[in-house]
């Protein structure tokens, strides 16, 4: 039902009375013409649609009950896709390697981080490993290009590239640094503030955090 009042919304039966023909409209929902015209008498019959049938054809237009079915649909999918650009983590602190407060206070890195995320970094990660049950919506972090921090070479050395997407760590702004190679398995995340996020959110070894993260 919301299927056909779509199709004769957008051949602009919410504007205006529309000459349509079952044919027509079987093939835009790929049905039958019985199958249509069952479908519009149903519309009819449900004050939906305003239907007038003469010589010349059929006239439709939506009435102001079918608009508002139409509208409360399109509500429900706001309600999906405007929040499509974050995906919410729970997740367990832990202890890394201590190999974070090296790699951010590269100056290689750490130029990029305040040129292009707009913080110049505590010197240290807040390591935390999403939990399993998650580990279907963190995959997504894997096909987004977040905002990309390039490689370079320093002490004879040379540093990868990595992607870092904007979060919040409880409610507190941060950024999720992915190395392109990484010493961690896949279900673990770095975290870099401007702040020790330990400290100021009093954070320890096992305890759980949400994660949200704007892609």
């Amino acid at each position: 039902m919301i299927e056909m009042l779509k199709v004769l919304a957008l051949m602009n039966a919410s504007r205006e009375v529309i000459k349509v023909s079952c044919k027509d409209l079987g093939d835009r929902i790929g049905q039958s013409v019985q199958t249509a015209s069952r479908r519009l008498k149903e519309l009819e019959d449900q004050g939906l649609i305003e239907r007038t049938i003469t010589k010349d054809g059929q006239f439709v237009a939506l009435t102001q009950k079918g608009i508002d079915m139409l509208y409360a649909e399109y509500s429900e999918y706001r309600k999906i896709f405007e929040n499509a650009n974050t995906i919410k983590l729970h997740c367990t602190v832990f202890s890394g390697l201590g190999e974070g407060s090296y790699y951010v206070s590269l100056e290689g890195y750490r130029k990029q981080f305040i040129e292009k995320l707009g913080i110049d970094p505590f010197p240290g990660t807040l390591n935390l490993r999403v939990a399993k049950e998650d580990m279907v919506i963190k995959k997504r972090l894997d096909t987004e290009e977040g905002i990309r921090i390039d490689g370079f070479k320093a002490e004879n050395r040379t540093f990868g590239s990595a992607k870092a997407f904007k979060c919040k760590v409880n409610g507190l702004p941060a950024f999720i640094v992915i190395p392109q190679r990484t010493h961690y398995p896949g279900d673990v995340l770095e975290i870099i503030s401007d702040k020790k996020l330990r400290s100021v959110l009093n954070l320890k070894d096992g305890d759980l955090v949400e994660l949200e993260v704007i892609l």
